[in-house]
């Protein structure tokens, strides 16, 4: 079992007013409040990797006593309910004070080896911030957060975690898609777990309110507690190198989306991790046949402000918002700049790095941004599957490399007649390539499965497991997630879930575009 050791709560300055209604909170970093009780809590799933982090067994993640906290019922020692208060840009506005409005922590556990975790129902209710919604979360967009947190952490992708699926017994009604047609829904909520929630938006909203000692106070304890090795580096010098930490990490994140054809769907600086992490699940998707604009986000369909291709340039675009919040209190606001100029380089750096693993190279050389680029310029006209083409790439016979190999990531058989006779002039290309490494050909497939997922979690299969589920039938999840527990390796018996995209769910609602309310 873990212990409690909540500094949030202890060293930052916390809301005066007791009382749960949606509010301006100023000259604070939280809030108190109770989660409401769920009428007929039911573990619906966990995950054992994250119960192993917080010292928790298997006998434990299922007692009376963790049901009540996983629900929102009842705290065990040394647990404490609040809420966070930060702002962000949405959409690329302004959007003022924001804050936790359906996630509720339950404090920072400490496991047996020191490591700090912060824990959050997401879906128990409302908070002095959750404005005009009611706070709570339905099972659909439950399972998807669910699995996704921990689908990505298997792929290698930083994150934050999820322990537990919990079916609260209580109807939600929901508008999926905000145009009029209400539903009754069932609730759930989702403990969520990492070292750290802290957001850029934490940052933002101070400094939009001028309020430079609560930042500086918010700086140094982030510092300590989260980053300290700056925590001692001198004054003149921590803000910029510790953004130049926050601008690196963030550039490998979104590397780490790009080569897994993973699409975020709300970009905004409220969803932004300080740590590089992957944070706030919501109408996220991931890229079936290969479209740098393909967006999951119904919100965001006209626009395409957070659609695949401009992940790198909306991350940048963010950090240049937490530089402004930090030039407040910078001694000198223009050594920022380099973290900017480190965002970018590491994001070159890291690209061709994961990307020559992907397409087999031992490294990547000059002239390789050609090979590369015409392969995107063709996925994109050919409707290929990403993730079954980058799998199967690596099985092609160097000796005779047929284009009717790749055949089945393609989605329709008039674009792969289309692009035939050009991916067979690439297919070329890439071989003589491939022969210039002079790798072993066993150890070059060896390396490109290890960089090419087999399985991911499609936006389909996710929709199946959620029907499944609120029809009570929650093996699709157990089943998910087991397999996505090994996303680099062959599974015999699990093909299903390697399949690319069927038919059906090209226009599916779930799985094809999703709301804010997914």
């Amino acid at each position: 079992m873990p212990h409690f050791d909540n500094r949030w709560l202890r060293e930052l300055p916390g809301d005066t007013c007791t009382q749960n209604h949606p509010r301006q909170v100023h000259e604070a970093l939280w809030s108190t409040v109770t989660p409401e009780a769920a009428p007929n809590p039911r573990l619906l799933a966990h995950s054992r990797e994250v119960a192993e982090l917080l010292d928790l067994d298997e006998a434990t993640i299922r007692s009376r006593d963790w049901l009540g906290a996983l629900s929102g019922n009842s705290l065990l020692a040394g647990m404490a309910t609040y809420v966070t208060c930060y702002g962000g840009h949405q959409f690329g506005t302004w959007a003022g004070q924001l804050g936790d409005g359906r996630a509720i922590f339950l404090g920072e556990a400490v496991n047996a080896q020191g490591k700090r975790f912060e824990l959050q129902l997401k879906g128990a209710g409302p908070t002095p911030y959750s404005r005009h919604a009611d706070g709570y979360a339905v099972l659909r967009s439950s399972v998807r957060e669910f699995l996704c947190s921990e689908a990505m952490h298997h792929l290698g992708v930083p994150t934050t975690r999820a322990l537990s699926l919990v079916a609260t017994g209580k109807t939600v009604i929901r508008d999926m898609f905000y145009d009029g047609h209400p539903a009754a829904e069932t609730g759930a909520i989702v403990c969520r777990v990492a070292p750290s929630f802290t957001r850029f938006g934490h940052f933002e909203l101070p400094a939009a309110r001028g309020d430079t000692a609560l930042l500086q106070k918010l700086l140094d304890f982030t510092l300590d507690r989260d980053f300290p090795d700056f925590a001692h580096t001198h004054p003149d010098e921590r803000v910029a190198r510790w953004f130049i930490e926050v601008c690196e990490r963030t550039a490998r994140l979104i590397v780490h989306w790009m080569r897994v054809g993973f699409v975020h769907g709300v970009m905004n600086t409220d969803n932004m991790s300080i740590l590089g992490l992957t944070i706030d699940y919501g109408p996220y998707g991931w890229i079936d046949d290969f479209d740098p604009l393909w967006t999951p986000n119904t919100t965001d369909a006209a626009g395409r402000r957070y659609c695949f291709g401009r992940q790198p340039d909306i991350a940048r675009w963010n950090l240049e918002r937490l530089a402004d919040a930090l030039s407040l209190i910078a001694p000198d606001p223009g050594a920022l700049a380099e973290g900017i100029e480190r965002y970018d380089t590491t994001y070159d750096r890291e690209f061709r790095t994961a990307f020559a693993a992907k397409f087999g190279f031992t490294g990547w050389r000059d002239g390789d941004d050609d090979l590369v680029e015409t392969a995107f310029q063709l996925m994109y006209r050919g409707e290929i599957d990403m993730t079954v083409f980058f799998r199967t790439l690596g099985q092609v016979d160097l000796e005779v490399p047929d284009i009717d190999s790749l055949r089945d990531a393609f989605y329709a058989g008039a674009k792969f007649r289309a692009v035939a006779g050009e991916l067979a002039t690439w297919l070329q290309r890439w071989r003589q390539r491939i022969k210039s490494d002079g790798r072993p050909n066993d150890r070059r497939l060896s390396a490109m499965n290890a960089a090419n997922p087999r399985y991911v979690l499609r936006n389909y299969l996710a929709q199946q497991a959620i029907e499944r589920a609120e029809a009570g039938d929650m093996t699709m999840i157990d089943e998910l997630l087991e397999t996505l527990r090994h996303p680099y390796d062959n599974q015999p018996g699990k093909e299903v879930f390697a399949a690319r995209r069927p038919d059906w769910a090209r226009r599916k609602p779930g799985c094809s575009m999703l709301s804010c309310s997914s």
